[in-house]
């Protein structure tokens, strides 16, 4: 009796990164003050990726989460509960993961 294979909890999170590449590669993240690229991760409950999607820095967070999603749909088949931060607030993002998703859960913002 252990864990199944495949997990049926992620974590949702961005994390802007700096790059030299052309401009047409990277884009401008106001919030963090970065110009490059936006990395949108999905983890497991080991901490493991499960899902990773690359997008300019100037695409939101539910943006980025929403073409996670559609890119790796067949991924979150058993996924049940999804957690992630204030950052993916919104109807499309809630209408997007619930054709998926039993549920999905957000942090505030701020977390001790």
């Amino acid at each position: 009796m252990g864990r199944s294979v495949r997990t049926s909890f992620v974590i949702l999170d961005a994390q802007s990164v700096k790059n030299t590449a052309t401009p047409q590669n990277k884009g401008y993240d106001g919030g963090k003050k970065i110009s490059g690229i936006k990395r949108h991760l999905a983890v497991d409950i080991n901490g493991l990726p499960f899902a990773i999607h690359i997008t300019t820095a100037n695409v939101s967070e539910r943006d980025g989460a929403i073409a996670l999603l559609a890119l790796n749909e067949e991924q979150f088949d058993l996924v049940q509960r999804v957690m992630a931060d204030g950052g993916y607030t919104g109807d499309n993002l809630a209408s997007r993961s619930m054709q998926s998703l039993v549920q999905m859960s957000l942090l505030p913002n701020k977390v001790i």
